[in-house]
């Protein structure tokens, strides 16, 4: 049996930061006294990885137990919106901001526009946690949708719009989004000419988006497909998806034992492929076992 590992999967430099700076910090501090809010990247076998390390994981109403003389708070990829930051300075609480720098641009623009006066449209899920990040940097004064129908019965035609999205969303659909709104705000006359146009930026994380194409050669040149990734993942969904269209057999695992060998009948060749927060010593783990399974 020839298994491969996708040469484009493995961590993007988002995540490689992130992942930086926890392990300086626990360098640091002696794996001891370092706390991050919520999943640090979603995926398990990593947030295991690093709490083998010392790193403990919380919510944000467990800040009453960091001891602002000898604790640090790590702010995961995802970010935070500002009120976090407001209660950990006021509490004394030493703060490492490890949120992905894609994910910091795309705050900054959501307060410039919420700033003007924008109707604030954000393709992505309301409670995942990078949106919800977002929604503080706007007052939460933002309409969050998940698809074109939602989006037409809930954005006001009257006001000035500006459409964004989550980092990690399936770009087809956020243009899919988009030309459904310009298609519906032409119908509208304004007495300003200027606001009867929808502004749009494209803020899905281009590592994700440029895999595309390597990602659907990889599958079509593969009898099966093994996507690892976390299920809280929402990239690994989008990719996922993707994967399975090149390739309909493609399976999604979180760990090695959630694989069905039969999955593999009559099969010479096996790729093994994963989200942007899958990591490669994970996905070389899993090659290695299956490696001797299939010598076995």
């Amino acid at each position: 049996m020839i298994i491969n590992i996708d040469s484009s999967s493995g961590f993007c430099w988002g995540v490689v930061k992130t992942i930086d700076i926890v392990e300086n910090v626990l360098l640091e501090k002696n794996g001891e006294n370092v706390y991050v809010l919520g999943e640090v990247i979603h995926n398990p076998k990593e947030i295991e990885r690093l709490e083998s390390k010392g790193l403990k994981t919380i919510s944000i109403n467990q800040l009453n137990i960091i001891d602002k003389e000898k604790d640090t708070l790590i702010v995961r990829a995802h970010g935070e919106p500002p009120s976090t930051f407001i209660t950990a300075k006021e509490a004394g609480i030493n703060v490492v901001d490890a949120t992905c720098p894609l994910v910091i641009a795309l705050q900054k623009r959501v307060k410039k526009f919420f700033d003007e006066s924008y109707q604030i449209i954000i393709y992505g899920k309301k409670e995942h946690p990078e949106v919800i990040g977002l929604r503080g940097f706007c007052n939460d004064k933002c309409i969050v949708i998940y698809s074109v129908d939602e989006a037409l019965e809930k954005v006001d035609f009257t006001k000035k719009s500006v459409l964004l999205s989550q980092t990690t969303v399936d770009k087809s659909i956020l243009y899919s989004i988009k030309d459904a709104l310009e298609a519906k705000i032409s119908d509208f006359q304004f007495q300003n000419p200027d606001q009867n146009k929808l502004l749009f930026r494209d803020t899905v994380c281009k590592y994700v988006y440029d895999r595309e194409d390597s990602l659907k050669e990889f599958a079509r040149n593969h009898n099966a497909i093994l996507f690892v990734a976390g299920r809280h993942s929402s990239n690994g969904k989008s990719l996922f998806k993707l994967c399975s269209s090149a390739n309909s057999k493609t399976f999604f695992v979180e760990d090695y034992n959630e694989i069905d060998f039969s999955w593999f009948d009559n099969c010479q060749n096996i790729g093994i492929s994963g989200a942007t927060s899958t990591p490669q010593w994970f996905m070389e783990e899993i090659r290695a076992k299956l490696l001797r399974h299939f010598e076995n």
